[in-house]
């Protein structure tokens, strides 16, 4: 067998021990070793992420199910503002963005202030997540998880790892955020999937999944997302937002530094 499928089982495994507890899937970690380590090609790196997201969201979400965390209007709401943004995100990915120092410089605008955010927020105060004063109505949810579902289709992170940082920095506790996150990731995952494989009908150059290499990434992250919801309960909250924070912003500092160089 190819060592990337080993190499790909082995990240999405690890990866998804560590995100799952806090809502994301792990794609957004897992993108770059795609990219720079195992190969892929672009655009076909983002659809190969999605595919990772289907098989690996269940992991995590049966595990949630189970202890019923996955019940309130939260989830639905996630869902329905994520699933035509991600269609969208998808168009804008093939037709405006096919170039990998565009698609580079997109990565290190993401993830370089979304991880100094988590390592300030978990710095600064003792308690990084405080209790809501007031919840986001429906309507802002569902706006923010459309403009969510729109990044995520273009980056092939399916939206849970920015939404689950910026609800749980809203006031929302994790222990609700994180299943609703992981939903909807999952959710316009298969939705994301699905629309890259009809654009590689009528697009040229490499639209398709890496079939063989995104279910290889799966099945690690099927059973490192459930270990990671195992262990939620049992793992300091801080801890985890410096190590997410940590690791978005090396992973962004590293792409503006290829874009610059």
């Amino acid at each position: 067998m190819d060592w990337t499928i080993w190499a790909g089982l082995t990240a999405g495994l690890l990866i998804s021990v560590v995100t799952a507890p806090v809502g994301v899937s792990g794609a957004v970690f897992l993108l770059p070793v795609q990219l720079s380590v195992l190969g892929v090609p672009n655009p076909a790196v983002t659809p190969t992420n999605l595919l990772f997201n289907v098989v690996a969201g269940p992991g995590a979400l049966w595990r949630y199910r189970a202890t019923g965390a996955l019940r309130g209007s939260l989830t639905r709401q996630l869902v329905l503002g994520t699933l035509p943004g991600v269609v969208l995100g998808a168009l804008i990915r093939v037709f405006a963005l096919p170039g990998p120092t565009a698609f580079r410089l997109l990565i290190a605008a993401l993830l370089l202030p979304l991880g100094l955010w988590l390592c300030c927020r978990a710095l600064v105060t003792p308690r990084p997540w405080k209790p809501a004063v007031a919840e986001p109505s429906a309507r802002s949810l569902t706006g923010l998880a459309l403009a969510v579902g729109v990044i995520g289709g273009i980056y092939g992170i399916g939206g849970g790892s920015l939404l689950g940082p910026l609800l749980a920095g809203r006031g929302l506790p994790v222990a609700r955020v994180a299943p609703a996150a992981l939903a909807a990731t999952f959710a316009t995952s298969v939705v994301g999937a699905l629309t890259y494989a009809l654009l590689a009908v009528v697009s040229p150059g490499d639209v398709a999944p890496d079939w063989e290499l995104g279910l290889a990434c799966g099945a690690g992250g099927l059973i490192g997302g459930y270990i990671g919801a195992h262990l939620q309960p049992r793992l300091p909250e801080t801890a985890l937002r410096l190590l997410l924070g940590g690791l978005a912003t090396a992973v962004g500092a590293l792409y503006a530094t290829q874009v610059l160089a």
